[in-house]
């Protein structure tokens, strides 16, 4: 597809992964949400099947049937993620700017044309940050400290709360495209570029239909992915515990060699307290090589050259 500046084209890329309750209700919210653009406004829709096992891939297929102008619908050979399949989308847009939305409706499509707007103005990075969520305790507190660890100790300047739904110029699909990165977090990722930005904040919905795949330890593996590529601070508190263990070995050195011409000289020196130092010393040693492994796992991962995601067909009307 090609545009103009009279008839942008904005390409929205939507992972899709065991969405088939949700997927006839995104259908029609973003047909509806058409009417709030500009006039001349030009839409291209990149469904992305990230090896879903239900009629996810069935719904998609008949979406591009009925637009299929408008609508690509790309089918991953299997599971590769939401991030990958978001790659893999990318990829296959051509709009003047992208949005990217997830198809569980949890962030509002109705945002999108006032991110529009912003870009229209001049701004090549639009976020619409999360103000308020409504989630259960257990999501908001670990989504609270996830966020809150990324802002102090990675990318101070992003907005607070987190962010899903962004909208950005060609520019930057580019770049992020060119990066090539692995385990990593694309929303971080387009941060990191600081490019001029605007934000704009909304309140997450709650999912109403199907279940979420978002598993709990594929949020742990997020956070440990984002801390890895945006921060040394796993590195630097391997160096502070030790330096603190150094000081409590020598600490404790001067409580034994004081202790020794006491009564309490063989319960300082003895077989528990020798044990509980070497535990101590131990398992610091299995946690810092456990960091450690994850930076050289990262490296070898990204030394070996495999590509994200591998495409297995796609549906696009030339």
């Amino acid at each position: 597809m090609t545009s103009s500046p009279e008839q942008p084209l904005l390409s929205v890329v939507v992972p899709c992964y065991y969405n088939e309750p949700n997927l006839p209700d995104t259908f029609r919210v973003l047909i509806e949400t058409e009417a709030q653009f500009p006039s001349g406004t030009r839409f291209e829709y990149v469904f992305v099947d990230d090896g879903s096992g239900d009629g996810t891939l069935e719904l998609l297929l008949d979406f591009y049937r009925r637009d299929p102008q408008r609508v690509r619908v790309v089918k991953l050979s299997g599971n590769f993620g939401s991030h990958n399949a978001l790659l893999a989308g990318l990829a296959h847009a051509t709009g003047d700017c992208t949005v990217m939305l997830a198809a569980d409706l949890q962030d509002p499509p109705e945002l999108i044309p006032r991110m529009f707007e912003h870009w229209q103005r001049g701004f090549k990075l639009v976020v619409a940050y999360r103000q308020d969520r409504e989630e259960g305790l257990s999501q908001r507190l670990f989504s609270g400290a996830f966020h809150f660890l990324m802002r102090r100790y990675a990318l101070r300047d992003v907005p607070p709360g987190g962010f899903d739904l962004m909208l950005f110029d060609r520019q930057l699909r580019h770049e992020l495209l060119q990066m090539r990165e692995k385990n990593t977090h694309i929303m971080y990722l387009l941060a990191w570029l600081r490019f001029e930005s605007v934000s704009i904040p909304y309140t997450r919905r709650r999912r109403e239909k199907g279940r979420s795949r978002w598993t709990l330890s594929k949020k742990i593996k997020l956070l440990i992915d984002s801390l890895v590529a945006f921060s040394f601070l796993p590195i630097r508190l391997i160096a502070l515990t030790g330096i603190i263990l150094g000081l409590l070995a020598l600490i404790y050195a001067v409580v034994i060699v004081v202790l020794k011409l006491s009564r309490w000289a063989d319960i300082a020196t003895g077989w528990s307290s020798l044990m509980v130092v070497l535990l101590l010393v131990s398992s610091f040693q299995m946690i810092a090589l456990g960091i450690i492994g994850e930076y050289v796992w990262r490296s070898l991962d990204a030394a070996r050259g495999r590509p994200p995601y591998i495409v297995d067909q796609v549906w696009i009307s030339e």
